[in-house]
């Protein structure tokens, strides 16, 4: 492919609205979105007023990082929600999900309540796409959406639920550290380990027995757990992890730097 920055506006949108193909798709809309012309902006809210899926997406896909720095931000999540409200292709709806998600700082209440109504949707792959337009917000409605899609069938749904309300808002009540506790035994571990890492930054006690539990058998996948040990801040893992030190010189299970660097910071709190 020659070099993106040799095409004009117009061939790279051509390239886009005329292949068949995603190869090359993410970046042609990157180029388009780091021109951040009028022109480019205009166009893409064309394409997504348009009657194919296509390019409703293509043109969603262009304005949800439109800038660096950004720009036309209370306009686009003003469009993406417009077209929310009516759109029924499925990739185009991730599209704008997406898009939202890159945009959700300032949300309305009631923006928040039409990106929850999504919660009970079909598709796995919007419901992932609904769990990252909600992350960060501290809103009652999209916490309890989380908590919901955090007993969902599929793994990677749970994982980045949980991720949600674990990791990603500050809110702290009963209703959270029971949804996490509920993940603490599941068995995709990505999702277990959000969930204990979660409880420790909201210094809940009871997980110390079972970081215990996991610091036993911590392996080349086990950061999260060192991290959650540093979260909860407790010197009574100190001896433990200088034994785990030891252990591993034979077993080689995990970076040695990890566990000693985990030490040096308790030590310093």
């Amino acid at each position: 492919m020659n070099k993106l920055t040799n095409y004009t506006s117009e061939k790279i949108f051509v390239r886009l609205l005329t292949n068949k193909s995603k190869k090359n798709y993410w970046n042609y809309v990157g180029e388009l979105r780091k021109r951040k012309t009028n022109e480019i902006f205009k166009r893409s809210v064309l394409l997504t007023k348009s009657e194919s899926a296509k390019e409703r997406m293509i043109g969603t896909d262009v304005l949800s990082q439109f800038g660096f720095p950004r720009l036309h931000k209370k306009e686009i999540i003003t469009l993406f929600f417009d077209l929310l409200k009516s759109e029924t292709n499925k990739n185009v709806i991730n599209s704008i999900l997406y898009g939202i998600g890159h945009n959700n700082e300032k949300l309305t209440n009631k923006q928040v309540e039409l990106l929850c109504s999504f919660q009970n949707h079909k598709s796995v792959y919007i419901k992932h796409s609904l769990i990252f337009s909600l992350l960060t917000i501290e809103k009652n409605s999209a916490i309890d959406t989380l908590i919901k899609l955090s007993n969902d069938k599929d793994p990677h749904i749970r994982d980045w639920s949980t991720f949600g309300i674990g990791s990603q808002i500050e809110t702290d009540n009963e209703k959270i550290r029971t949804a996490l506790w509920n993940r603490v035994s599941d068995k995709n571990n990505e999702t277990k380990f959000e969930a204990i890492l979660g409880l420790a930054q909201r210094k809940d006690k009871q997980i110390k027995e079972v970081l215990k539990k996991e610091l036993e058998n911590i392996d080349e996948n086990g950061s999260p757990i060192l991290e959650s040990i540093e979260l909860l801040n407790d010197n009574e893992f100190i001896p433990f992890l200088e034994k785990k030190v030891l252990e591993n010189k034979k077993s080689k299970k995990v970076n040695e730097d990890w566990l000693l660097d985990t030490i040096n910071k308790l030590n310093e709190k």
